[in-house]
């Protein structure tokens, strides 16, 4: 499977997103819109403001009077079939606001930039059907989500200090080095590991580095720094990469769509996995389906260093079945002597939920040396 290589030409960028969001939609929406705006005119003829708007806190009379005349099981199904219609794969609805919003209320406050004008979801679904360039703003937004980490795109700095050590001490004369950053979410831990090998000295040409995330739209956002529905984040970010871009390093990048919890993708043999660089993204995404615990990968397409962060113990990788799933799949991926590193920074993460003693044995039962390394912890895989 192909994937995007990093390029900050807008024409690339665009062309390549049209791969994953369609310019037009042909189905009717029409029995939604109707439905929607019945209800809206019964909310509005029947509930008391204070309505949801810019600032107010959204209370539990806010919130149940939402449901009660706006119920958000009978408005996700309309967003939801927007997403499968506007989108060229098979979306992940549970990444998407409506899969955790407490009521309407609560995704209007998170969407202020598509409901300027109204809070009617009616007419929030007929301006997006109309303008595609809005449509895709909102697509990008329903599933990249925001981070929490401030301003600085730097997350796990104690990580990146002890990966700076391994990695100075690894030899540069055996071959490219090769690093995933497992679940890579819009990028930043990716060029932040490339910004790592050129403070080392490394050429562009002595290394290889894979992003890996389960959302192609992400996938997306990440090969181009791009971020149109958050003109302010995109800023920082690519301010954040254009280190690696003025060295010429991100030809040694690329970013590609995968579930661990379904497989990882099969190699072409060579040295970076056959890929073409600058190749579009093709889907079906998971073309193995499950293998869990095989070694999938063989000989030179493994890696020496893999990050993980923020998945192991997250919201979506949590219980021990998928934990040791994930683990085994990235143990198999790392060659003799190489490490895997994980951390996490949710509140509900592993270091609430799944405690490092807990990762750490996963680790070990994948044969995997375990010790602490930063925010997080590292597994080294032994030569023998």
């Amino acid at each position: 499977m192909s994937g995007f290589t990093p390029t900050l030409d807008p024409c690339a960028a665009r062309h390549r997103l049209q791969h994953l969001i369609k310019p037009d939609i042909a189905a009717p929406f029409l029995s939604d819109i109707r439905r929607l705006a019945s209800m809206f005119s019964a909310f509005v003829a029947s509930c008391p403001p204070p309505w949801p708007g810019p600032g107010l806190a959204l209370t539990p009379e806010i919130h149940y009077q939402s449901e009660l005349w706006l119920p958000l099981a009978q408005i996700r199904p309309a967003f939801q079939r927007l997403y499968r219609t506007s989108l060229t794969y098979a979306p992940i609805l549970s990444s998407s606001p409506f899969a955790d919003a407490a009521s309407w209320a609560e995704i209007v406050q998170r969407c202020r930039p598509f409901v300027t004008t109204s809070l009617n979801p009616a007419f929030l679904l007929e301006r997006l059907l109309a303008d595609a360039e809005l449509r895709a703003k909102f697509l990008l937004w329903s599933f990249l989500p925001t981070r929490f980490h401030g301003n600085s795109l730097e997350r796990y700095p104690l990580q990146s200090s002890f990966a700076t050590t391994w990695l100075a001490a690894q030899p540069k004369g055996n071959g490219p080095l090769r690093c995933l950053d497992a679940a890579c979410g819009d990028g930043a831990g990716t060029y932040g590991l490339a910004r790592l090998l050129l403070d080392q000295g490394r050429q562009p040409e002595t290394w290889h580095i894979e992003g890996w995330t389960i959302d192609p739209l992400e996938v997306w956002a990440a090969a181009h720094a791009c971020f149109p529905h958050d003109p302010g984040r995109e800023r920082a970010f690519r301010s954040w990469v254009m280190p690696v871009f003025d060295q010429g390093a991100e030809r040694a990048i690329i970013f590609r769509a995968m579930d661990l919890l379904d497989g990882v993708p099969p190699f072409a043999k060579g040295g970076a996995g056959g890929i073409s660089l600058g190749a579009e993204l093709q889907i079906p995404l998971n073309p193995l389906g499950p293998t869990y615990g095989s070694p999938l990968i063989q000989g030179e397409a493994r890696f020496d260093l893999i990050l993980c962060n923020g998945l192991l113990g997250g919201p979506i990788v949590n219980s021990e079945t998928d934990l040791t799933w994930v683990a085994r799949n990235l143990a198999a991926l790392l060659r003799p002597g190489g490490i895997l590193l994980a951390a996490d920074r949710f509140h509900g993460g592993w270091k609430k939920n799944i405690p490092k003693e807990t990762l750490g044995d996963v680790f070990k039962r994948c044969r995997l040396v375990v010790s602490e390394a930063g925010e997080g912890i590292v597994g080294l895989k032994p030569d023998k």
